[in-house]
C-alpha cells in the first residue's frame, strides 16, 4: 500500500478525487490522490520519414553528448552542414520501408504502445488505481518531459523510470535517465524517483529469450547451424573508459547459451550499427555473417538482437535487409531473423516482474 502512515505530511493521500486538503483555505489548489507513476522509456522515433521530420529527429539524437561525445565546436558544424544535409534522405528511405502506414508511425512506436498497454493492464490487476503507467521516448515524441508533467498532474508523487534497455550503456540507459532527471528539475513539487537498472541477467528475461529461439528453430525449414547474437555497437574506447555494456552483452549471450544447453560452436556474439571512422566493438555483425558463409561454410544461420526490447529500424531494416543481404551475397542460403520479444507474453511477464521488484517499499 502507499506510504501514508500517520504523521506523514500528506493528509490528502487517500482522497478519491482531486480535493483541497483538510483545513486548507478556499484558494488552495485541489490536489489529486497520491499515486505511483511507472514511466517506460525507449530510444525514440521520427514523426515521419520525410526530410524535415528525419532531420529534426537525427539532429536531436546525434547532438546528444552521450551518443557522440566529440567537442561541439568540432562536431556540430560537421553534423549540421554535411551529415544532416544528406542522411535524412537515406534514413527516411529506410524508415519508409518499414513504416506502419495504417497508423502512420514507426514500428517502434506501435510496439512500445502495445507493451505499455499490456503492462498497464497487469499493473492495474495487481495494484488497482494506485498506479499510472505511460511511456516516453528519449528523442522525438512523446517526450520525457511531457510525460513526467502528465504523471505529476495526475498525482504521481513517486515515479519509477524504466529505460527499456536490457543492458546498460551510457548512450542508452544513462542518457534516458539524464532526460528524466532534467524533467524532474522543472517540477514545482518534485516526485520521489527511482530508475530501473539493467535487467539482461534476470532469469525471466533469459527464459523469454530462450523460448523465442526455440520457437524459431522449431519453425525453421532448415535448422540454423549457428545463432548470431547481434547487439548494437559502440566505440571501443567507451569500453576502455568504463562503460559496462560490452561485458553485459557477453554475459547475456553466455546465460542464453547455458539456458539453451548449447556449446560455443552453436552461438556467437557480434555488434552492429557502426557509425563514423573510429573502431567500434567487434566483430561487426555485417562482416561476421559474411565470414561465416565464406570461411566457415555456414549455409544456414539465425540472428537475434537482445539489445532491443522492440523491433525497430536496426532490426527490421538493418538486420533483416542489410545483414541478410551480406550473408546471402557471401554464399549463405537460409537466413532466419528472430524478432525482438516485443509484446510476447513471456516478455511482458518478465518486465512486470522487474517493475514489481523495483516498486518494493513503494507499493506492496
Amino acid at each position: 500500500m502507499l506510504d501514508d502512515k500517520p504523521g506523514d505530511d500528506l493528509p490528502f493521500t487517500r482522497l478519491p478525487t482531486a480535493e483541497r486538503p483538510a483545513h486548507a483555505p478556499g484558494n488552495h489548489p485541489k490536489i489529486p490522490p497520491a499515486k505511483v507513476g511507472i514511466l517506460l522509456a525507449n530510444l525514440g522515433t521520427p514523426d515521419g520519414y520525410d526530410y524535415w521530420s528525419m532531420r529534426r529527429y537525427l539532429s536531436e539524437f546525434l547532438s546528444d553528448r552521450r551518443v557522440i561525445d566529440y567537442a561541439p565546436w568540432k562536431w556540430q558544424p560537421l553534423l549540421q552542414l554535411i551529415i544532416l544535409s544528406k542522411r535524412p534522405f537515406s534514413s527516411g528511405a529506410a524508415y519508409k520501408s518499414i513504416w506502419n502506414e495504417e497508423r502512420d508511425e514507426s514500428p517502434l512506436m506501435t510496439i512500445t504502445r502495445e507493451q505499455t498497454s499490456r503492462i498497464a493492464a497487469e499493473m492495474a490487476t495487481t495494484y488497482g488505481d494506485r498506479v499510472e503507467v505511460d511511456f516516453c521516448m528519449r528523442y522525438g515524441n512523446p517526450s520525457t518531459r511531457s510525460k513526467v508533467d502528465e504523471l505529476v498532474n495526475k498525482g504521481c508523487q513517486k515515479i519509477l523510470f524504466f529505460p527499456l534497455y536490457p543492458q546498460y550503456a551510457g548512450a542508452t540507459s544513462a542518457t534516458a535517465n539524464d532526460e528524466f532527471f532534467r524533467a524532474l528539475m522543472v517540477q514545482k513539487w518534485q516526485p520521489a524517483a527511482r530508475t530501473v537498472p539493467a535487467y539482461f541477467d534476470h532469469p525471466m528475461y533469459i527464459e523469454a529469450l530462450a523460448r523465442s529461439v526455440e520457437r524459431a528453430y522449431a519453425a525453421a525449414a532448415k535448422k540454423p547451424e549457428i545463432l548470431v547474437v547481434s547487439y548494437h555497437g559502440m566505440p571501443q574506447r567507451y569500453l576502455t573508459s568504463g562503460d559496462p555494456y560490452h561485458c553485459q552483452c557477453q554475459k547475456n549471450t553466455r546465460l542464453l547459451k547455458e539456458r539453451l544447453g548449447w556449446d560455443d560452436t552453436q552461438i556467437t556474439t557480434t555488434f552492429q550499427s557502426v557509425f563514423g571512422p573510429e573502431e567500434w566493438l567487434k566483430p561487426y555483425t555485417v562482416d561476421e555473417v559474411a565470414r561465416l558463409a565464406k570461411e566457415d561454410g555456414k549455409k544456414s544461420i539465425a540472428v537475434i538482437a537482445p539489445a532491443f526490447s522492440a523491433d525497430c529500424i536496426e532490426t527490421l531494416e538493418e538486420i533483416n535487409e542489410e545483414i541478410r543481404e551480406s550473408f546471402e551475397h557471401a554464399g549463405g542460403e537460409d537466413f532466419t531473423y528472430i524478432p525482438c520479444l516485443n509484446d510476447d507474453d513471456a516478455h511482458i511477464a518478465a518486465l512486470c516482474q522487474v517493475i514489481g521488484d523495483n516498486l518494493k517499499g513503494w507499493l506492496d
